[in-house]
């Protein structure tokens, strides 16, 4: 029997700890990870890691500085590179992602939402179609960040 669970009463909290989780820890999972932080501070402890470790991504440090948030710094991650996977809620932003955190978590008691979110390095055409496709996506997390977490604001 899985473990994991998603119900609509976890919802409603605010997790102490959430990790985020993408395919490669380069763009989406990074991204939502900082937003958290920045949102909320010390209030929810946020990391993220991809299903690989890709390479930094620099349109996605050009759209958070945007907003203010200096991403310069980032190091993406595998879930093998943590040190152990005991969040209270862990959001899976690719099937790949969903799958892997499922096979990883077998038998913990850790709330999983896979919130779907397209790639936005796979947008073609002009260099400013991808970057609003960066800041789409940027926007959008924000935006379900927002939501979920939005308990005591």
């Amino acid at each position: 029997m899985n473990s994991t669970k998603t119900t609509s009463d976890k919802k409603s909290s605010r997790p102490g700890s959430v990790l985020f989780v993408c395919g490669m820890n380069a763009i989406r999972s990074p991204m939502a990870e900082f937003i958290v932080k920045d949102i909320y501070g010390q209030e929810i402890f946020a990391q993220s890691a991809g299903v690989n470790s890709g390479n930094a991504d620099g349109f996605m440090i050009s759209v958070m500085e945007e907003r203010g948030i200096d991403m310069s710094g980032h190091v993406p991650s595998s879930l093998e590179d943590l040190d152990d996977l005991y969040y209270d809620l862990i959001i899976t932003l690719t099937p790949q992602a969903q799958e892997r955190t499922l096979e990883f978590t077998q038998g913990q008691a850790t709330d999983i939402e896979y919130w779907p979110t397209p790639d936005p390095s796979t947008t073609t055409g002009k260099r400013e179609d991808v970057v609003q496709a960066y800041r789409d996506i940027r926007d959008g997390l924000e935006k379900r960040i927002r939501e979920r977490f939005k308990l005591g604001l």
